[in-house]
């Protein structure tokens, strides 16, 4: 796939009817891999960008927003993770939060787009900053599902950053009830899962929101939803968490306070507690979609963002 020449715009569907636009300063690689397609690109607007199937991963100027708000929550509302498994985040910029974590030991990121890797530790260096390299992340190459089912190793948290369910996609079994169940099992004590789950703005949360939620919902006790606003995205966007503990969102400011001051080394430009009460903080027509659907996502019955 050949993006369009620099000086000219990087157009993207955010819905059917709807198109963002950003003018292209320069592209640094448009191809395909064995995968997806891929573009990382530089623009005006939202500086280096990582591109797949025509969809905004994530950007230079707002990336932040969405890994910190990803990453963090069920980070703090665990005791003590020492090991955490990541699906996707190919950019490097998940892993890069997890590792703020002093208490995290090893962390085991399993991406199947090897190319896509490569091209985002070449290219998207302020994402990553160099987090590839800890002695402590195991980087492999595989289908997250098919790495999952022949290794019966247990984690503290897994944390799901995958592409949201395309047909033909690389990833649409991870949003399945098999697939949380499969999560649920490798847990260890009072452990959470979190899934990127797509946009929650009024026009954009029935693509894949309310049913990624009733499906996790289907299997952990303890769900809780959040939203945070990219900018680059074009809505704000969804994380549904799992936990056979404690509820991340119902911990005091104070307390998420404490707990980043005495456990996360680096600045954070995003989150904190107050932070964390506003992402709780859904809007009625999210909890009341999510309390309605009937849509529970299986390999027999897929969802598929279109």
């Amino acid at each position: 796939m050949e993006g369009p020449p620099p000086g000219e715009w990087h157009y993207e569907l955010i819905t059917p009817d709807l198109y963002q636009a950003e003018r292209i300063r320069r592209i640094y690689y448009s191809g395909r891999t064995p995968f997806q397609d891929v573009v990382v690109m530089e623009g005006e607007a939202f500086g280096r960008s990582l591109v797949l199937d025509g969809k905004t991963q994530s950007t230079e100027v707002d990336e932040f927003a969405y890994h910190e708000g990803l990453v963090h929550p069920s980070m703090i509302a665990h005791r003590g993770p020492r090991s955490v498994f990541v699906a996707g985040g190919g950019e490097g910029a998940t892993i890069r939060e997890v590792l703020k974590h002093r208490t995290v030991e090893r962390v085991v990121m399993v991406d199947i787009d090897r190319e896509v890797v490569e091209l985002c530790r070449e290219y998207l260096p302020n994402h990553h900053s160099d987090s590839f390299d800890d002695p402590r992340v195991e980087l492999i190459h595989d289908d997250c599902l098919a790495y999952l089912e022949k290794n019966e190793e247990s984690f503290d948290v897994f944390i799901i950053d995958v592409p949201d369910p395309l047909e033909a996609g690389p990833a649409y079994l991870l949003y399945t009830q098999e697939f949380y169940v499969l999560l649920r099992d490798r847990m260890r004590p009072e452990g959470l899962m979190v899934a990127q789950s797509g946009p929650t703005g009024p026009s954009f949360y029935e693509q894949c929101f309310s049913a990624v939620a009733k499906t996790v919902s289907s299997v952990f006790p303890v769900v809780a939803l959040s939203e945070t606003f990219v900018p680059s995205f074009g809505s704000t966007w969804g994380f549904v968490i799992g936990s056979l503990g404690s509820d991340p969102t119902s911990l005091p400011i104070k307390e998420v306070d404490r707990r980043l001051s005495q456990r996360v080394t680096g600045d954070l430009r995003y989150f904190d507690g107050t932070t964390l009460k506003g992402m709780a903080s859904v809007p009625k027509y999210l909890r009341n979609s999510v309390a309605t659907e009937q849509r529970i996502i299986t390999r027999d019955n897929p969802l598929f963002v279109v």
